[in-house]
Order: structure tokens, then sequence, then C-alpha cells
């Protein structure tokens, strides 16, 4: 986890403590968020977000209050219609509404808390919930410079993030990002397959290629070559390495694969988006 920016909200206010969003409240308060900063509204806490809240000091459920200067909405986003309603206090004019809900655009959000003053709308992903997420954020016009950095810093905490000019995009980095993990745990999925295909036995294969995509991944992350590079690096002319990339880099191979997942993705997103 990093440390939170200077730019911290004087007042915030998060609906949804579930998978992602319990993820982002223990990255604030691990980043050094102040307690009493903070409210957490979660229509059923579970036995852990209630025992943070008590260790921690910050206010779980409270019947109301003032409109914090942040919102961050991390409720399921097929919930929104039934939920904002005893919401809406928390959605004053002054405040930025932080969404992570897929699918639900700003004009959603709007219609939803039509007395809020800005909407950041953002795609957050899996690895949030250990510090490693990456999660691309778009911020309508009437968000503010300071809105957008306390934003930023706040999301920053469990990642990094990437900010698009345009809303549309949110789509594309729902694709890309936002199922991309799925895509990774499925390529072990299916190198371990290959590798009792192989003949190796079957939990051999799987622990082989967990800790293979797990150790590539650390190693990208440690090196500041270009991922294209790294791969050139295994892969000696005329190798194994090379048989194998004949068949992955051919035509429908892996880079057609993806581009053809990614759009199906990133055409769902906009259905649900619609």
């Amino acid at each position: 986890m990093t440390e939170l920016s200077a730019d911290l909200p004087a007042s915030l206010v998060l609906a949804g403590a579930g998978k992602m969003g319990g993820a982002m409240l223990e990255g604030w308060l691990a980043a050094g968020l102040p307690p009493p900063r903070l409210t957490v509204v979660d229509p059923c806490p579970t036995e852990a977000l209630s025992r943070l809240a008590s260790s921690h000091g910050f206010a779980l459920n409270p019947p109301g209050g003032a409109a914090p200067e942040v919102f961050v909405l991390g409720i399921k986003p097929q919930g929104l219609r039934d939920a904002a309603p005893g919401l809406r206090w928390a959605a004053g004019p002054d405040t930025a509404l932080v969404s992570i809900l897929a699918g639900k655009t700003v004009a959603d959000l709007k219609a939803a808390f039509p007395e809020v003053g800005a909407v950041v709308r953002t795609i957050p992903n899996l690895p949030a919930s250990i510090g490693r997420g990456a999660t691309g954020a778009f911020a309508e016009r009437a968000v503010t410079a300071r809105q957008r950095a306390v934003a930023s810093g706040l999301l920053s905490a469990v990642g990094i993030v990437e900010w698009v000019a345009d809303e549309g995009l949110i789509d594309a980095v729902t694709a890309v990002s936002g199922s991309g993990p799925a895509y990774v745990f499925h390529l072990v999925e299916a190198l371990a397959e290959a590798g009792r295909a192989a003949g190796l036995e079957a939990g051999l294969a799987g622990r082989l290629a967990r800790a293979t995509v797990v150790g590539a991944g650390e190693l990208l992350d440690r090196s500041d070559l270009p991922a294209g590079t790294l791969r050139e690096n295994v892969t000696s002319p005329g190798g194994t390495t090379a048989a194998a990339f004949a068949i992955l880099m051919g035509e429908g191979g892996m880079t057609r694969l993806l581009e053809q997942a990614v759009a199906a993705a990133k055409r769902r997103a906009a259905e649900l988006s619609g």
C-alpha cells in the first residue's frame, strides 16, 4: 500500500464495502486516512467491517449527516436505483462523487443523484485488494483540480491510476484492466492443461504454470524493459520458445484472440452502459 497524497479529503463517505469497496477502505486506512474523516454506509455490514469500524473509529451506518467532500459509490451497479434515494444526503452540490460502478455512466449517476456537484467515473480491478490495482478514471467537466487530485490520491492508495479524456474509453479500460485479471488467471489454467497434455502430472503442471506467471509478472514489475524486450530475451532464435511463438504469434494466435476478447468485453460494457 502507498501513502495517501497530501490532498486528503476533509470528509469521505463510502457507500458499499464489498470486495472492491472493502479493498479500497482497507487501503485508505493503511495509507493514513484519518478515521474521523470517514463514514461507511453498508446495509449488511460483515463482522469484519464492524470490527474494522470499532478498531479504527470511523462511523458505520449513521442515520445521515452532512454531505461530504467526497462520496465514493461502491454498491452493486444493479442496485443503484433502489439505493440512491437513501444515499442522496451524501451527494451535495459541493461533493465529488467517485463511482466504481461498472456500466453506470456520468449521466446515470447524475440522474440518480441530481444534487451532486461533480462526478468521477472509475474502473478499478481485483488486485486493488492487495494494493496492486490498475484503475482507469474519467473526470467530467465539472470536476475541479482539487477534486481530481483528491480522487487520484484515494485511488492511488490501492494501485496505479490512469486518467482518460473521453468517457467512452472507460469501456475499453473495463475490457483491458477491469476484466484483465481473469485473462491472466485463465492463462495459468490453459498453461497447466497444456503441461498435463504434454505428460506432466496435473498437480505439477498447475504449480509450474502458477509460479511461472507469478514470477514473470514480478520480473515485469521490477524491470524497466518493455514487455516485448523481456519476451525477446527469453526467445533464442531457433530455440524451444521460438517454436512455441511460431504458434502463439501466428495467424489466429494470442494477439488476435486477445483483440477479439477485448473487443467483445468492450461491446458488452457499452451494452451495460446503455
